[in-house]
């Protein structure tokens, strides 16, 4: 069990999350949101157990596959949002809050641990890459801005007075972290696209990363703004008007920004498929930061009453629907169609062992990618 096997339970997870940003009354929106929700739940208990049996530092020296120790952490994170917004109606809101704040707790501890300890040994030279940035880079990144976007939702909840600014407080600072050396990766990683290019197709998909950590930023930013009028109150009024028109501003100029990388990445994923992409677990990229816009748009339209940016997150959802569809389809059929295939050659080999050669299947690991195909 490899880490980066925990993007598709933040894939799914955010199909659940993202949904609820809609704020739709669409007929079966709610079934469907709890269906994905409960399982990427199962899923974060199915592999966090298998994770930690296969021992979860195995993979900690390996210079590419030590940066998807991120993902684990926005699993945690995801399916605790989920949690706070979904289980009350089968728990309560009582034990979803502490339920979902103590996934919060996790997931943020494991994300500001991985933002600096990745760096630290790719700095003293034990996780370095001569090969340049890879946005796989930003999988590290990513996880304390997704703790400040998910830490919005239990401002609400927690006690006022000292106790909500300090949780705000740490959001913003989660917020300042991530954004900032997420910005310097970002900027890393597109100038190594620009001089020398992916080192191969099977990579493409992580060029999505880039516009999870954007989405993802844009929704922080304006639901935090939102929520800081539960924070400062009486004469701090203008403090919490001004950090709200903060999230807004940051949101629609940010906005732009994101449409360029999407359709960057884009235009990057269409080339690889004509040059015969194949399948591997980095096609989950496809479907989180596919999420976050869609939380971004919806909060930004709530926000401002666009009608034109609510209109973007509900086809941007149904775009995530069906990136979700292929991606699971690919990936059921890699985990289980082939592992019966094997077992059936290796049942094969036995049972025939007069025969002159034996096929052996091995599986590889893709260099940049950090991902076992066959």
């Amino acid at each position: 069990m490899t880490p980066n096997w925990f993007a598709a339970i933040m894939g799914t997870g955010i199909v659940a999350t993202s949904g609820v940003a809609l704020h739709s009354s669409a007929p079966g929106l709610d079934t469907l949101t709890t269906v994905f929700w409960l399982t990427a739940a199962t899923g974060l208990v199915v592999a966090s157990i298998l994770f930690f049996r296969g021992g979860p530092a195995r993979h900690a020296a390996d210079p590419v596959m030590a940066h998807f120790y991120g993902a684990p952490a926005m699993a945690l994170l995801t399916v605790g949002a989920g949690t706070i917004e979904l289980a009350p109606q089968f728990i309560g809101q009582g034990a979803a809050v502490w339920i979902g704040g103590l996934l919060w707790l996790c997931g943020t501890a494991v994300g500001v641990f991985t933002a600096i300890w990745i760096p630290f040994r790719m700095i003293t030279g034990a996780q370095s890459a001569q090969s340049g940035a890879m946005p796989s880079w930003l999988m590290p990144v990513v996880p304390p801005m997704v703790s400040a976007a998910t830490g919005s939702l239990l401002i609400q909840h927690v006690s006022a007075g000292q106790l909500r600014m300090g949780l705000i407080t740490i959001c913003y600072g989660l917020f300042g972290l991530s954004l900032l050396v997420g910005l310097l990766t970002i900027s890393m990683v597109y100038s190594r696209l620009i001089h020398r290019g992916l080192p191969s197709s099977q990579v493409a998909p992580t060029v999505w990363i880039m516009l999870g950590m954007i989405g993802q930023s844009v929704t922080a930013a304006v639901l935090l703004g939102n929520q800081a009028s539960l924070v400062f109150v009486g004469e701090q009024e203008s403090i919490a008007a001004g950090l709200r028109l903060l999230g807004v501003g940051y949101g629609l100029v940010m906005g732009g920004f994101a449409v360029f990388v999407f359709i960057l990445a884009t235009s990057i994923t269409v080339h690889n498929v004509r040059q015969g992409m194949s399948f591997t677990p980095a096609w989950w990229s496809f479907t989180f930061p596919v999420g976050t816009c869609v939380t971004g748009a919806a909060a930004l339209g709530l926000a401002t009453g666009s009608v034109l940016l609510q209109g973007i997150s509900v086809v941007l959802y149904a775009l995530l629907l069906c990136a979700w569809c292929t991606v699971a389809y690919r990936s059921v059929r890699m985990v289980v169609v082939d592992r019966f295939t094997e077992a059936a050659v290796a049942t094969v080999a036995l049972t025939a062992p007069t025969a002159p050669s034996r096929k052996v299947v091995q599986r590889v690991p893709v260099g940049a990618a950090g991902l076992s195909v066959r």
